[in-house]
C-alpha cells in the first residue's frame, strides 16, 4: 500500500511540452496554450511549477527537438526533471522535487496523453499523491494501429479525462478540471 502524502501542498508538473513530441500533437496550439495559463496561475500563487522532460534515441537531449516550444519558458528558480521512461518518476528525481516543496497533490499538464500522462498520473497515485489531471491540457498524437486502423488522439484525451474522474484510491483523491478552473490560491493555503 502507498504511504498517503499529508496535507494539501500543489506542485503543477509539465511533462514533455517538447517541439518533438508536440509538432505532431492534436490540437496542440490550444494546449500549449492552456498549458501556459496554468504555469501563469501556479506561479501567480507561488506553487511550484516542476519542468518534466524527456529524451531517448527519437528526441535526443540538446536538440531542437527536445527544447521546450517557444511559448513555454522555465524560469531559473523552477525545478527540471529529465526523463528517459513514460513515467515521470521512474529513474528521476522528480519525489525528491517534490518532497522539497512539501507537495502532496500533484496537478499535471503536457504530453503525451496515452503514454507519459497516463503513466506519470498512475505513478503519482501509486506513491500515494493527490492528482488533479488538466483536463483541457494534455495532448498526444493520433496512433496507427498498422493494419489500417487509427486511434485518433482526441479519443486518448477524452478516455484520460474519464479515467481520472473515477479512479477510487485509498486515502488520495483524484479529479480533472480545465485550465481556467484550477484554483492554487485556495488548495495551497
Amino acid at each position: 500500500m502507498a504511504t498517503i502524502r499529508e496535507g494539501n501542498k500543489r506542485a503543477l508538473v509539465v511533462v514533455d511540452v517538447q517541439v518533438g513530441v508536440m509538432d505532431s500533437a492534436w490540437d496542440a496550439d490550444r494546449v500549449i496554450a492552456n498549458v501556459a495559463r496554468t504555469v501563469e496561475n501556479a506561479r501567480a500563487n507561488n506553487v511550484p511549477v516542476i519542468w518534466v522532460q524527456h529524451s531517448d534515441g527519437e528526441l535526443q537531449m540538446g536538440s531542437d527537438a527536445w527544447q521546450w516550444v517557444p511559448s513555454l519558458t522555465q524560469r531559473d528558480d523552477e525545478t527540471v526533471v529529465h526523463k528517459q521512461h513514460e513515467c515521470s518518476f521512474e529513474e528521476t528525481n522528480l519525489e525528491h522535487a517534490l518532497a522539497a516543496h512539501d507537495a502532496s497533490h500533484i496537478v499535471l499538464a503536457g504530453a503525451a496523453t496515452n503514454w507519459c500522462i497516463r503513466a506519470t498520473a498512475y505513478g503519482a497515485l501509486d506513491r500515494g499523491y493527490d492528482l488533479t489531471l488538466v483536463s483541457d491540457a494534455h495532448t498526444t498524437g493520433d496512433m496507427d494501429l498498422g493494419n489500417g486502423e487509427m486511434i485518433p488522439a482526441r479519443n486518448f484525451v477524452i478516455d484520460l479525462n474519464v479515467a481520472m474522474t473515477w479512479l477510487s484510491y485509498p486515502g488520495r483523491s483524484t479529479t480533472t478540471a480545465k485550465a481556467d478552473e484550477i484554483e492554487f490560491a485556495a488548495a495551497s493555503a
